[in-house]
């Protein structure tokens, strides 16, 4: 129904534009001349159709709230926006009991197939018969593949919505159905939405529940760390006009910061950096859940909704006084144009080439702590970049390092000379050098997680 009505107002736009077009060029061309009249009807077809574009997307996006948010699709539109904000088993349960449950009266059937073993049934006769599950494992075996599909009043698979009388989505040998007799009245955009989102949640709810495992049931710290590393990037990415490195070394087994690099397209990369607050299991988790919500977010171009999700992801874990720094940046190779979102890391910098040797750049934070405190409002920077510009974003456990007198090394010249100074190197080698000179300053004595990343532009390996 939304797709096309949403097809509708288009071609309707478009019509009402070609209208409008035709009765201004005619009347145009009736009394002037013909050079004039036509570069004149010209100009006007392009603000013509910038103003259809806009007005065809408000109108869409109006439909879409209509009918996915205030209309019968409105409680699973619902459903979805708690399932977003849920990491747990718990969490996943107390929202279908809200919603679902509560809401639309909609019984509930979560089964992993892969174990062979009911996760959560709502207490309904439906949901809750031997003859349902027997039925459903008859019908649904363990291979059905990812996705979400449709069951009719005998749940046997159907196509056709206005048959079916509820509906259900799998996503790694997971299954969940809904047994809901008014199923034809939801928009069928929504239940792509909803797959998406339970795909997500599945990812997080693996995520915490091994990690949380390997800690309080094994106590192998070292398998925790190891677990943990997996969710920073293995290799990073070979990049056209990028040259990239990073130095990665916790004070212990386990750390809270991390970073990664994504390629979003040719020329548009993200990159990213923070340090949760804290040691131990607790940052480990926190840190893990950040890079798995920046991971699954599909729009990795709307900076300030990750930084939103992220901040939304660790409040929702309820761990008092958890939160990150982090910088976020996007890298246009293009335009050659780095926009970004610095909350509360210590300086990044940009260093450029100038007569007198580097030039420093920093990137100042215009974001608070991520997860703690209510957002303000937050408006991406931009700066421009130089061929051979050098990017440095590092956690606090660089420019914090202490020598024996008690002096950060981010106060002394030495730090920005040894910036200024090997900027001009390879990503790799300029890395090498700050880590060899916290070394030498601290005299061996790190007391923080150490984390960097370079990006070299307009320069490759």
């Amino acid at each position: 129904m939304l797709k096309q009505k949403q097809a509708l107002v288009t071609v309707l736009s478009f019509i009402i534009a070609c209208i409008l077009f035709t009765l201004i060029t005619f009347a145009l061309t009736k009394n002037a001349g013909f050079v004039f009249s036509w570069v004149t009807a010209f100009i006007f077809l392009c603000v013509l159709f910038i103003i259809r574009h806009n007005v065809n997307r408000f109108l869409s996006e109006r439909l879409e709230r209509t009918i996915l948010y205030e209309g019968d699709t409105g409680l699973l539109a619902r459903f979805i926006e708690r399932v977003r904000f849920s990491y747990t088993l718990d969490d996943f349960i107390k929202s279908v009991c809200d919603v679902c449950e509560d809401e639309g009266g909609i019984s509930v059937l979560y089964v992993d197939k892969s174990e062979n073993r009911i996760l959560y049934g709502s207490p309904s006769h439906i949901a809750s018969r031997e003859e349902t599950l027997q039925r459903l494992n008859l019908n649904f075996n363990t291979d059905w593949k990812d996705g979400y599909y449709f069951f009719d009043g005998d749940m046997g698979l159907v196509s056709d919505t206005s048959a079916a009388r509820g509906f259900f989505l799998v996503s790694e040998k997971r299954h969940v159905y809904f047994f809901c007799r008014y199923t034809r009245l939801f928009d069928k955009v929504i239940f792509e939405k909803l797959f998406e989102e339970f795909k997500r949640f599945q990812l997080c709810e693996k995520t915490i529940t091994k990690m949380s495992e390997i800690s309080s049931l094994s106590k192998e710290w070292a398998l925790l760390a190891d677990t943990q590393k997996s969710f920073l990037p293995q290799a990073l990415p070979k990049i056209p006009k990028l040259d990239i490195a990073a130095y990665y070394r916790p004070l212990v087994n386990v750390s809270g910061d991390y970073y990664t690099v994504l390629p979003i397209s040719e020329e548009k990369n993200l990159v990213m950096l923070g340090d949760v607050s804290g040691k131990g299991l607790a940052a480990a988790l926190i840190m893990g859940l950040v890079m798995n919500t920046v991971k699954i977010l599909k729009d990795k171009e709307n900076l300030r909704s990750i930084i939103i999700s992220v901040d939304k992801a660790i409040k929702s874990m309820n761990l008092d006084d958890k939160y990150t720094v982090m910088f976020i940046g996007l890298i246009d190779t293009k335009k050659m144009t780095v926009k970004y979102i610095n909350a509360s890391m210590s300086d990044p910098v940009i260093i450029s080439r100038s007569l007198e040797g580097g030039r420093l750049r920093y990137l100042k934070s215009n974001a608070s702590l991520v997860g703690i405190i209510a957002m303000e409002d937050i408006e991406p920077a931009e700066e421009k970049l130089y061929t051979g510009d050098m990017l440095l974003i590092a956690s606090d456990g660089v420019s914090e390092t202490m020598n024996e007198t008690g002096i950060e090394l981010g106060e002394t010249d030495q730090y920005e000379r040894l910036l200024k100074k090997s900027f001009v190197k390879s990503a790799r080698s300029f890395i090498n050098d700050i880590s060899d000179l916290v070394f030498a300053y601290s005299g061996g004595q790190i007391r923080d997680d150490i984390t960097m990343l370079a990006v070299k532009v307009g320069e490759s390996v």
